[in-house]
């Protein structure tokens, strides 16, 4: 950022003094103007002189050498101002996201998954100085992508998360929680958190969650657990026609809230219900602000002094003022 800035601005109220200065040389020279008295000028041509006429060019040069002064002495800087940032105190981030069959249901629009890819994506590009990477899990978990700071490259794998009916369903959040620590746990970042989400219960896995959040709080891992799904019935998918379509019916939403709160507690986390697309944004609205990175900013001041060119201008008026006073206008002033 640059600028333009006086250290001694009060000294152009001196500007206040030109017209003054040239009010009295304006009275001055009409009072130094020779007159001769005739009984009349009739026959008389009246002559005006070139060099009259030019006679006030020596009073405008001195008022804009004055002005020159001022300026200078009113000391002129361009300031240049460049910050450097960095955080010393930054945060790696697992988002670790349920992908079982059950994330199509259409409580939240259009779907769980999609709503979710759309949150999330808008929390990455707010967190600008945090390594995210991702876990996604149903009956068994693997990272879509480690914690990292390219934030293309995270955007783009939230796009391509998509279900996969290739894989075993079902909802293994045990798994998903220690495949997360593992992204984590030698991470060499200052804090360390997880996102876990899901939308039912652990129904899998070779991991019990209880023991994963035990491993999470060895490893200081705090874990923020969300469970998204409206209150009561969703459409929810039962099955795939031969045509690929997707058959919906109306089933209750269950999600085991008493285990997903000892997680967060546990690791000195926090759990949040998000049951429609608004609370889940309010839900990592006040994650992305109880996350806080402490960003150190170092700023360089640069000054760069002017007032060398506005007293070379002064100089160089007033001497073609006084080379003309000496000159041209010789024996007139």
């Amino acid at each position: 950022m640059t600028n333009v800035t006086f250290l001694n601005p009060e000294l152009f109220w001196l500007l206040l003094l030109l017209p003054v200065l040239f009010y009295v040389w304006f009275k001055t020279k009409t009072k130094q103007r020779p007159t001769i008295k005739l009984s009349s000028i009739k026959g008389i041509k009246s002559i005006k002189s070139f060099r009259i006429k030019l006679l006030p060019l020596t009073i405008v040069l001195r008022l804009l050498a004055f002005a020159g002064l001022i300026t200078a002495l009113a000391r002129p800087q361009i300031i240049s101002v460049e910050h450097q940032v960095h955080s010393t105190h930054g945060i790696d981030i697992i988002m670790a996201m349920d992908i079982s069959g059950s994330m199509l249901a259409r409580d939240l629009q259009p779907n769980r998954l999609e709503a979710l890819k759309h949150v999330a994506s808008d929390f990455v590009q707010q967190r600008v100085n945090d390594r995210i990477g991702i876990v996604i899990y149903a009956a068994e978990a693997y990272t879509k992508t480690p914690a990292t700071s390219d934030k293309p490259l995270i955007l783009n794998a939230l796009r391509s998360i998509k279900y996969r009916n290739d894989i075993e369903d079902g909802t293994a959040i045990g798994v998903g929680l220690g495949t997360a620590i593992n992204r984590l746990k030698e991470s060499p970042a200052k804090s360390k958190v997880i996102i876990l989400l899901t939308d039912g219960v652990n129904n899998t896995g070779a991991i019990d969650p209880i023991m994963a959040a035990k491993i999470a709080e060895e490893y200081k891992v705090k874990v923020y657990t969300i469970g998204i799904g409206t209150n009561g019935l969703a459409d929810s998918p039962v099955g795939i026609k031969a045509n690929g379509e997707i058959v919906y019916e109306k089933i209750p939403v269950e999600i085991d809230e008493e285990l997903m709160k000892e997680i967060a507690k546990m690791t000195g986390g926090k759990y949040f219900r998000a049951t429609d697309t608004e609370s889940l944004k309010s839900v990592y609205e006040e994650i992305n602000t109880l996350e806080k990175t402490k960003i150190d900013e170092q700023k360089f001041v640069n000054t760069e002094e002017k007032f060398h060119l506005f007293a070379l201008i002064s100089f160089f008026l007033l001497s073609i003022e006084i080379v003309l006073r000496k000159t041209l206008f010789r024996g007139f002033i």
